[in-house]
């Protein structure tokens, strides 16, 4: 492999220029095609069956592999349980597999009715709008009640679906450092010493994908009653698998209706796709559904789905769901051991999400296909989601994980980054590099 191979990142063909817009990919498509040839290219990847905690996949290119799965978002392993799969056949007889139509029209079923009230029980909130997706309900969220002589303060680290979403609705929009209510404080007071009449949505997330780290609920929220703003909280990651029942970080700071907008995603517990958004007023519900544009302009979800995550949603507030909890920690406790055992320290805090810090680039890449190769599958994870100098593994840890399975996981990681940095640094010798 030659250093050649691992240069460079996306950051280089985010702003291409010339007139030709389709004949600007060419040069994203020969880096691309270097890194696949040196089997550095971890994206794209493929499964051969169903997920669960070993899986069988194949990269890009279709080379096959096999390992640990530490890379899909199954956190109770609740795809492969039997009672989801039985409402599913259920649904596929009752209602067939298409809503064949929006929302707004006669995409709505008994299923996606009764799925609204169970969201909203959960959560303690009056109402449920439901999207298609997750990155539909965070940025018709925003887009559905910003407007552009409006405010977006919003966490540097939030999702991309609420970042894209901020700069479609106003020009207005203030990061503030991340996990930092201290400074969502100055920049509110800011705001409202210039501007006391327009609306100021603040944007947070119940558990941060990249860091697996929580922010002062309360606070922020305390924030935003002081100085008129609204809050919205993105709990894609911790619902279902985190806090008493499964309310994730809303649950464990006892802010269950309290907060203003609460919205998440079915595709990282729920054993299913789509998201929604809970409200505490009837009247925002119903805006929502007009305004919130991928609710009113996309097909409503399939009646399967809508099953899916109603037979999850079930088994997360039960005994059952509890003792999966208790598995998942079980799980991360030993991985995230383990790791720290090598002498990796592991961001943020206990969840299903283990974030790998690793940094350099290069060395990230051929650790990444080193993993796969011993066995091993996790998520590279470098820039546009992380920072250039961030680089790092997201390893997503299940409930049907065993600690034997972790800690044989974090012994490959481990050794695959020590290769890597050696790797790295013979490449980046100077007779090496000069020879590539």
């Amino acid at each position: 492999m030659s250093i050649a191979a691992l240069s460079g990142s996306v950051a280089r063909f985010a702003r291409p220029r010339g007139v030709d817009l389709l004949a600007r990919t060419q040069p994203f498509h020969a880096w691309h095609s270097a890194r696949t040839s040196a089997a550095c290219w971890s994206y794209s990847r493929s499964l051969d069956e169903a997920t669960g905690p070993t899986v069988a996949i194949r990269s890009e290119c279709g080379q096959a592999q096999q390992g640990i799965n530490f890379a899909s978002q199954d956190y109770l392993g609740l795809s492969a349980h039997p009672a989801v799969h039985e409402a599913v056949s259920d649904a596929l007889a009752a209602f067939g597999p298409h809503s064949a139509g929006s929302p707004m029209l006669l995409g709505n079923t008994a299923l996606s009715l009764d799925l609204e009230r169970e969201i909203a029980d959960a959560l303690h909130m009056a109402e449920t709008v439901l999207f298609p997706t997750g990155w539909a309900a965070g940025f018709g969220a925003i887009v559905g009640l910003v407007r552009p002589y409006d405010h977006v303060v919003m966490d540097e680290l939030v999702h991309a679906c609420l970042q894209q979403g901020a700069y479609a609705a106003t020009r207005n929009v203030h990061r503030h450092r991340h996990g930092s209510a201290e400074h969502v404080e100055n920049v509110l007071a800011a705001i409202r010493a210039q501007d006391s009449k327009n609306g100021v949505l603040v944007i947070t997330e119940g558990l941060f994908s990249m860091d697996s780290d929580t922010p002062d609920l309360a606070r922020l929220q305390a924030l935003c009653h002081d100085y008129d703003a609204t809050l919205l909280v993105d709990i894609a990651h911790d619902f279902g698998s985190l806090g008493p029942d499964g309310t994730g970080s809303l649950g464990l700071q006892g802010l269950l209706g309290e907060v203003d907008l609460v919205m998440g995603s079915f595709s990282k517990t729920f054993a299913s796709n789509g998201g929604f958004v809970a409200v505490r007023d009837p009247a925002v519900k119903h805006y929502l559904k007009i305004m919130g544009g991928p609710h009113i302009f996309s097909n409503a979800l399939s009646p399967l789905q809508c099953a899916a995550v109603q037979a999850a949603l079930r088994i997360v507030r039960s005994e059952e769901g509890a003792a999966r909890r208790a598995s998942l920690l079980r799980a991360v406790t030993a991985l995230r051991g383990a790791l720290a055992d090598e002498g990796i320290a592991c961001l943020g805090a206990p969840s299903a999400i283990v974030p790998v810090p690793i940094g350099e680039r290069d060395v990230a890449r051929i650790a990444a296909k080193l993993i796969a190769e011993r066995g091993v599958l996790a998520n590279l994870v470098e820039y546009p989601a992380v920072p250039e100098d961030g680089a790092r593994f997201r390893m997503q840890a299940m409930a049907t994980h065993t600690p034997e399975q972790a800690r044989e996981a974090a012994a490959i990681v481990s050794a695959a980054i020590a290769d890597a940095q050696n790797q790295v640094a013979g490449l980046k010798a100077p007779g090496v590099q000069a020879a590539a």
